[in-house]
């Protein structure tokens, strides 16, 4: 029987690429009592209302994550919490940092807070490659939030709260994906812009993302931090299966960019272990005083290992890229 079945979760940033596939999925194959979905935007919350035909097991709130006494309100009530909601994009932080911050960071503390006081039992915080080992503010400001939720079960050691993050790379078919606009190129005729033409990338897809989040609650403890084991896809490659022959120009890596992304640091990597068969990595916290115990399924990595995208041991190919994009991704 799933974890979720009869349970109340709220979604922070939940009309996001991200929340409308949770949605999908959890509603479609799952027996929620009622999903919470929190946001800023109506426009976006109107949107998604339509889409799920005003299901009777959505709650809307209208709120951001930098209002705790907000949350405290809605996560009346709430027992699982999947927390998206975040600033993203990399050009804007590094031209907006203080907003990034207190979304981020701030909110994300926010969020900590209003679980332990409102007695939620698992949240799952979503996170990203650029996180480990940063080079750029959304980067920083991620990785402190990663920290946050890992610490936070300190905070909730006496109390029946625990957090848990996930790390993955670029996910296909999200708003911010480059396929979409690829493809608006290539209907175009004009040559697509890549920024390094040696880039490498972990992609993921949306319902990986979201199955990933639900396993997460199924095995956490508290303290995890999971990191899917999933191939990496050249650049080049991508850009060939988008459209096929296209032209391609060499931009150069902008402000904040990574050549090749990572999601396990070399420093992480000592306390990494491999679980579900290799499906999964787990970051282990430094110290579990909250009762935290290493995976019975865990498989230590070996010494000096770092998860890298172009040192990765699995590849996709242009075919499967094509193969995941027919799909509808």
């Amino acid at each position: 029987m799933s974890l979720l079945n009869g349970a109340s979760i709220l979604v922070t940033g939940g009309t996001g690429s991200f929340g409308k596939a949770f949605l999908k999925e959890v509603l479609a194959n799952h027996q929620p009592r009622r999903i919470v979905i929190f946001s800023r935007d109506e426009l976006k919350q109107y949107e998604v209302r339509q889409q799920f035909g005003d299901d009777p097991r959505l709650r809307w709130f209208i709120g951001d994550i930098r209002d705790e006494r907000r949350l405290a309100r809605a996560l009346n009530g709430v027992d699982y919490v999947v927390h998206a909601a975040a600033l993203k994009q990399v050009d804007t932080a590094e031209y907006n940092p203080w907003e990034f911050v207190k979304t981020n960071v701030i909110g994300s503390q926010n969020v900590i807070e209003a679980s332990i006081d409102a007695g939620v039992k698992k949240v799952v915080a979503l996170s990203t490659d650029k996180a480990s080992s940063p080079i750029n503010l959304y980067g920083a400001t991620k990785l402190t939030a990663d920290k946050l939720f890992i610490t936070g079960n300190h905070y909730a050691a006496a109390y029946p709260t625990r957090f848990a993050v996930v790390r993955y790379g670029n996910v296909m078919g999200s708003r911010g994906s480059v396929i979409p606009f690829f493809e608006r190129l290539g209907a175009e005729g004009k040559p697509l812009p890549i920024t390094d033409l040696r880039c490498t990338r972990f992609f993921i897809t949306l319902p990986q993302a979201v199955q990933m989040v639900i396993d997460t609650f199924e095995l956490m403890q508290g303290g995890e931090l999971l990191v899917p084991r999933i191939p990496s896809m050249k650049v080049v490659d991508l850009a060939e299966a988008v459209v096929p022959g296209c032209e391609l120009v060499d931009v150069g890596l902008r402000p904040g960019e990574k050549l090749h992304e990572e999601m396990i640091s070399p420093e992480e990597g000592r306390r990494a272990v491999i679980i579900r068969d290799g499906k999964y990595f787990i970051i282990q916290p430094d110290m579990g005083n909250w009762g935290y115990e290493p995976p019975a399924d865990g498989v230590p990595v070996p010494e000096g290992f770092a998860y890298q995208s172009d040192k990765n041991d699995q590849w996709y190919t242009v075919e499967q890229i094509r193969e995941i994009i027919a799909d509808g991704i």
